[in-house]
């Protein structure tokens, strides 16, 4: 509760400055600039608790705007802080200043910045990767995995975007298909209608599935199961043998403790003389799968932050493997930066993607 009650208060907090900022600067009227922003920003949190517990058309719209305002309020609160450093340097400088141009033109750039980030959230990208694997089988040198994650169907995302999501995986001509987690927002949904749009999803080597933070959220097991009557392969913590490559899935909760997660990959094992692909949510605990002589983990999970200063947040909390193709010992780690997105709907700096990976053999 406390956390919740510090949350609502630094959201109120920021909404009020960036409100205050313009309207005094702007020299409009102040409380609407100020109170109305904040019932609809200070609204995001209670209606993502509150959709986690009931399905209501009303509670999903209050969502969709207070998540779009939290992500518009983050460049409002740049513009305001860039308001006042404009009027400071001008002043200081001697030069007639007008507060109001100042105003209008730092918010201006904030809502058209904003917009482009709202929009360039939903275009869907292909990544490309070559990675080299020790001990890959012939059959799979030169053939190609998809990964795909954070789909995050829920409140902002559903059918249209899955369909569109099938549809570039099966352009793509992939071997097999991965999907590492967060296929779910974690919201109360008819999971077994969500699900369906990927039935049309196939590969000549299968379509396996993990469970992220989110896929726990709103009941693991109804999520898994719509997943399933779907024709997905939901991989629970096992091993697969594909064309002589090892394909290891553990679900998120399981690699939140090493010891756990240690037995778990002991149970499975795994040939060190072949290749293993390991499909697990995040990239942490990295060292569990590498002392396991796991060859390649695939991961989801961060959305590389999605935009600024939630990058930065995000390169604080992992490191180099907020994004991209990075090396781990002898293991490599790939981590995506999602399908979807969590919270605001926005992208900046950061992409959408689908990653298309062509294995090949590593040098001995």
């Amino acid at each position: 509760m406390r956390r919740i009650a510090a949350i609502l208060t630094l959201v109120g907090s920021a909404t009020v400055f960036a409100g205050w900022t313009f309207a005094h600067l702007a020299r409009l009227a102040g409380w609407p600039w100020i109170i109305l922003p904040a019932l609809v920003t200070g609204g995001f949190l209670p209606t993502v608790l509150l959709s986690h517990r009931v399905r209501n058309p009303l509670v999903k719209a209050l969502n969709v705007v207070s998540g779009i305002s939290i992500g518009f309020l983050s460049f409002f609160l740049l513009a305001a802080t860039a308001c006042w450093i404009a009027v400071g340097a001008l002043r200081l400088a001697g030069i007639p200043d007008d507060p109001r141009v100042v105003a209008f033109a730092c918010y201006g750039a904030a809502a058209i910045t904003a917009l482009f980030a709202l929009f360039n959230a939903y275009r869907l990208r292909v990544t490309r990767v070559t990675v080299p694997l020790r001990n890959l089988p012939a059959f799979w040198s030169g053939r190609t995995l998809a990964l795909v994650s954070d789909i995050h169907l829920g409140n902002f995302r559903g059918s249209r975007f899955s369909r569109n999501v099938v549809s570039r995986l099966m352009g793509l001509g992939a071997e097999c298909i991965l999907v590492a987690g967060d296929m779910f927002d974690g919201v109360k949904i008819d999971a077994e209608r969500a699900a369906r749009p990927w039935a049309a999803l196939s590969a000549p080597s299968g379509v396996f599935f993990v469970g992220g933070n989110h896929d726990d959220y709103g009941g693991r097991e109804a999520y898994f199961g719509a997943l399933r009557q779907a024709g997905m392969r939901v991989l629970d913590n096992e091993r697969v043998d594909l064309h002589g490559l090892q394909l290891v899935g553990v679900h998120d909760l399981e690699t939140h403790e090493p010891e756990p997660y240690r037995k778990i990959l002991e149970g499975l094992r795994l040939d060190p003389a072949r290749a293993c692909v390991l499909l697990a949510h995040r990239p942490s605990n990295l060292f569990v799968p590498e002392e396991a002589g796991i060859g390649l983990q695939l991961s989801g999970h961060t959305h590389q932050g999605q935009f600024w200063p939630w990058t930065l947040v995000a390169g604080r909390v992992h490191g180099k493997f907020t994004y991209g193709l990075n090396p781990f010992g002898r293991m490599l780690v790939y981590t995506s930066s999602g399908a979807g997105t969590w919270g605001p709907p926005f992208r900046l700096g950061t992409r959408s993607e689908i990653v298309l990976i062509r294995l090949e053999a590593a040098p001995a």
